[in-house]
């Protein structure tokens, strides 16, 4: 009676070892292994603002870039680069910053003279932002 007993018990073990782990994981194991693309910055989600659009000459301009991943999750630790055709981004064309744990990039436009400035960002040096902004300097 005893080895029926161990054999049943041993039936099922494996038994409920199966479906504990069919239900758990029903996902294909490869999933698991495969590098998600959460971390991935999107081009189409991620923002960039700009306040004021219109400015004086010599004013200060806040432009915000806001880095998300295509599901809309903010990613920190990106690097942001914004460029500029038209007056400067703390002193040059361009500027680097690292996005905060919001996704956050705060940079700073300024100009000298009258025009209108386009300004782009690019996430981790390849992912240009779908969307610009124009900021004019009167």
């Amino acid at each position: 009676m005893d080895k029926k007993f161990i054999a049943l018990m041993v039936l099922f073990v494996v038994v409920f070892g199966v479906f504990v782990t069919t239900t758990l994981f029903s996902k294909n194991f490869s999933g698991f292994a495969r590098a998600s693309g959460a971390a991935d910055p999107s081009a189409q989600t991620s923002l960039i603002f700009a306040w004021p659009l219109t400015a004086k000459v010599g004013d200060k301009v806040e432009v915000n870039v806001f880095v998300r991943s295509a599901s809309n999750a903010p990613l920190d630790k990106k690097q942001v680069k914004l460029t500029t055709n038209f007056g400067s981004i703390s002193g040059s064309p361009e500027s680097i910053a690292e996005s905060d744990k919001t996704g956050k990039v705060s940079f700073v436009l300024t100009s000298d003279a009258a025009g209108m400035a386009e300004l782009s960002a690019f996430v981790s040096s390849n992912v240009q932002l779908a969307q610009k902004v124009t900021v004019k300097f009167e």
